[in-house]
């Protein structure tokens, strides 16, 4: 019987009607708890009977707080710093990624750029932990603190939480032309 064939005998989903092993609950809960991927992960383990396996894949959470400036000036209150705790475990290892998490399962008004994921385009620079750079190259591991700060970058206005105004770095950028120019003027 092959992995997959197992793992459908012993995960049930309350849709599907299907029934959990009684030895399977206990595992299928506790992981639930964490997540629900986890879980199903778990279940498979258990259900291949690699006890082992199953225990290593419910491990302890590694949690990092992350306190991100926010202001709204929709809202017209004064800008604020909200904590968010983010599992280390399910979570890709740079800041853009943690700053992703945050904006899809715990607050969806979080506003911040990002675009190539690459560190080309500039998109999601800020100010992490004192230091301005780009939010994809930064290694999480790489904050020594126990909570990791990100605010806007300091020398530009404020559109709302970590946007900034490019206005004035693209008219400035503009003005150098830093791109090449042809000098025949009949191509």
């Amino acid at each position: 019987m092959s992995m997959s064939t197992l793992a459908r005998r012993a995960v049930t989903f309350s849709a599907s009607g299907w029934r959990i092993p009684t030895t399977h609950q206990s595992i299928l809960c506790a992981a639930r708890m964490s997540n629900m991927a986890s879980a199903t992960a778990t279940a498979q383990k258990a259900a291949a009977g690699d006890a082992a396996s199953a225990k290593n894949l419910a491990k302890a959470a590694r949690m990092k707080t992350f306190s991100i400036y926010r202001w709204n000036p929709e809202a017209g209150k004064e800008p604020e710093l909200h904590e968010f705790d983010v599992d280390l475990n399910d979570c890709g290892p740079m800041v853009l990624d943690a700053l992703l998490k945050i904006k899809n399962e715990q607050d969806s008004t979080l506003a911040f750029r990002r675009s190539c994921r690459e560190g080309i385009c500039g998109s999601c620079a800020m100010n992490i932990d004192g230091t301005n750079g780009l939010a994809c190259l930064r290694p999480i591991d790489e904050v020594k603190h126990s909570v990791v700060s990100i605010y806007p970058l300091p020398h530009m206005y404020v559109v709302k939480d970590l946007v900034t105004d490019m206005s004035n770095f693209f008219a400035q950028y503009k003005s150098i032309k830093p791109w090449l120019q042809n000098d025949r003027s009949n191509m």
